[in-house]
């Protein structure tokens, strides 16, 4: 049987494909701000517990830090990838630059490029003579093949933006249910079944299978839940034997 196709291979079909452009994915903005939301939260729900504070305590603190935090990490996450921009765009000067002052070197250079990449005699000439035709082109070439840079540069504000969203949505999850009547133990539960259906939702994306993304995400997100509910505790009896 053969194998469905993920995309038709029509003249029309590639036209239009290739018309648009190449996709930018923000799936690793989402990865973050929800594991790192549904940890954040979950260790004040720890400190809560180990230092058995109340209820209304929890949600104060909780709401504030999914806001505060998730601010944060947004606003980091926009620097971040702005900075990508600005990198992109500080290569395209320098290339521009030594194209102007010193074409034969850059030529050489995209001579080089494709050599290694298997091109040789009349074939490399050509595609060496179509690149540098236009100088715009040229510079971007050089941007990705020499710096290694990627022209598909993603949005600071949809990203900064996907991960403020996946943080207070995932946030929720273990602040909410501790107020359940299973308390600690529906948090726990909760918890874990966030990090569960984060690696399942991520397994979309990955040529891994849905259970081993899950199980992945599961183990690498319980661990740090885990860490922090041992920090809070281990504080707690710290306090308690100090008599503070």
């Amino acid at each position: 049987m053969t194998p469905a196709l993920e995309h038709s291979h029509t003249r029309q079909a590639i036209q239009a494909r290739l018309a648009r452009g190449p996709s930018r994915s923000y799936l690793r903005d989402w990865i973050y701000g929800g594991i790192d939301g549904t940890v954040t939260t979950f260790a004040i729900v720890a400190g809560v517990v180990g230092g058995n504070l109340s209820a209304s305590v929890l949600l104060i603190l909780g709401f504030a830090n999914l806001l505060a935090d998730g601010f944060a990490m947004a606003a980091s996450n926009y620097t971040g990838t702005k900075s990508e921009h600005d990198d992109y765009d500080r290569v395209l000067g320098i290339e521009r630059k030594h194209i102007a002052l010193a074409p034969d070197g850059e030529r050489e250079e995209i001579r080089q490029i494709f050599a290694a990449k298997g091109f040789s005699g009349e074939d490399l000439e050509r595609i060496v003579g179509v690149i540098t035709s236009d100088p715009a082109q040229w510079a971007r070439t050089m941007a990705t093949e020499e710096y290694g840079l990627s022209p598909t540069l993603r949005s600071p504000l949809i990203a900064a933006l996907c991960t403020f969203a996946a943080f207070v949505t995932c946030g929720c999850v273990p602040l909410l249910t501790y107020l359940l009547p299973g308390g600690l133990y529906a948090c726990v539960v909760a918890t874990g079944a966030a990090f569960f259906g984060i690696g399942a939702i991520k397994s979309l994306w990955s040529p891994a299978g849905w259970l081993r993304s899950a199980i992945e995400v599961f183990a690498i997100g319980m661990s740090a839940a885990a860490l922090a509910f041992a920090g809070s505790y281990g504080l707690r009896l710290l306090l308690n034997a100090s008599g503070l």
